[in-house]
């Protein structure tokens, strides 16, 4: 009996959970990192170009190519380690070396990306880090490193994952242009845990600052929508005070939804993503386990003080778009109910004042058939006199009684036959 068949897909949605392990690193070492993204239509890119920008970067190496169509890649570039990912609106670049230099956060470290590489890259940076990994346990060597090499306001610092590293990062970019990351790890770590601390802060890295594009562009459309704002309470009060014709401020409220709901297409993408990214920024600081470090702030107090507010106005943008859009919606839905009853009303008067004129017209007409009769009645009657006189005079009638005896028959016949052509036309 033959197996049961395999979907299609089986064993490729399988494999892609597996498609992007953890990288293998060894304390000490240090990891540089960049994100790449389009300026505009990011999501819609063609992505064979960033590709082509990886394997000009292993051609460089003499490394192998990655895959046709591949998403992700990890391989060796001379002594170092690569992995590249692909995702929906930017590509990374992670590059993971062995020790240590005696420069921390050596700006020489992201030399591995060649200059005229970078030139060439399919879009603009959106971050880049640094991360030195130190196998260190002593408390006053990590204190000292730790104001060395932060910024002392913004740095934030936890005990992560049980114990086993300490953290640290100001989120701030420094002179060489990049984020600084560390993190102590205790003599015992396996490389595969170093990895994943490592994977985490550039991750969070990466989408805090991807979700910060939303914030950006909140700002910049809040001008316009505090004067659309405006703009529709201005006309609901014309609606109430009904100071202007329903149908011209119909037209401005229709106006302003058009607009509303242009802007809302413009920005459903970037806010939508941007929701995203911010969930992944809290879920990845979750998994670390955070503890308090000598009285320091942890990663999630540094996003709860700086972070969230910039997240909560994005928010608050899309609730207000949201909320002006259905106030535009109920003001035109009453607005147009109103000028329905007015044009009923205009209608209803209309169709009395066709009625008053369709009764004065049958009026008319029936005056008019009243006159046609005397009128044809009377050349008639002349007619038939003249006609019939000789007739008449032979038989010793006089023309006026002759004339007499016609007016009746004449009158009845006429008005017989305009009366079977009325008939005939209605």
């Amino acid at each position: 009996m033959p197996p049961i068949p395999d979907h299609p897909l089986r064993y490729k949605l399988a494999n892609e959970l597996h498609a992007r392990p953890f990288p293998l690193i060894t304390a000490p070492g240090r990891a540089v990192f960049l994100a790449i993204k389009p300026l505009v239509d990011a999501a819609s890119r063609d992505r064979s170009l960033d590709l082509d920008h990886l394997k000009a970067l292993l051609d460089r190496y003499g490394a192998a190519h990655p895959q046709p169509g591949a998403t992700h890649y990890t391989g060796e570039i001379g002594q170092h380690t690569l992995k590249w990912e692909q995702h929906t609106e930017f590509v990374t670049y992670s590059v993971f070396m062995e020790g240590e230099t005696d420069r921390p956060f050596d700006p020489a470290d992201f030399d591995v990306f060649p200059s005229e590489w970078l030139h060439e890259a399919p879009g603009v940076r959106v971050t880049s880090a640094m991360i030195r990994i130190v196998e260190e346990t002593d408390e006053d060597r990590i204190a000292s490193a730790l104001n060395d090499w932060f910024v002392p306001e913004s740095l934030a610092v936890s005990r992560i994952v049980d114990g086993d590293a300490i953290v640290a990062g100001d989120f701030r970019v420094d002179p060489a242009g990049h984020q600084r990351f560390a993190a102590f790890v205790q003599p015992d770590v396996g490389q595969r845990r170093i990895g994943r601390i490592a994977q985490r802060l550039c991750e969070i890295e990466t989408y805090k600052a991807m979700s910060m594009l939303g914030f950006s562009r909140s700002r910049e459309i809040a001008p316009h929508l505090g004067q659309i704002d405006d703009e529709l309470s201005r006309l609901m009060a014309e609606m109430t005070s009904a100071s202007a014709p329903a149908e011209e401020t119909l037209s401005a409220l229709l106006s302003v939804s058009a607009e509303l709901e242009s802007i809302s297409a413009q920005t459903s993408f970037r806010f939508g993503a941007t929701g995203a990214y911010e969930a992944i920024v809290g879920q990845r600081i979750e998994v670390l386990r955070e503890e308090r470090y000598g009285g320091r702030q942890t990663f999630a107090e540094f996003m709860m003080r700086r972070y969230d507010p910039a997240m909560r106005t994005v928010k608050s943008t899309e609730d207000q778009m949201t909320k002006m859009a259905q106030r535009a919606m109920r003001a035109s839905e009453l607005l147009r109910t109103r000028v329905e009853v007015e044009r009923s009303a205009q209608n209803q008067a209309v169709l009395q004042s066709m009625d008053r004129r369709a009764d004065l017209q049958l009026r008319l007409q029936e005056t008019v058939e009243g006159l046609s009769v005397v009128a044809i009645s009377y050349y008639a009657v002349n007619l038939l006199t003249y006609g019939l006189y000789p007739l008449a005079s032979g038989l010793g009638i006089e023309k006026t009684w002759l004339t007499a005896g016609l007016v009746p028959l004449v009158v009845l016949g006429v008005w017989s036959m305009v009366r079977n052509i009325r008939k005939k036309m209605h």
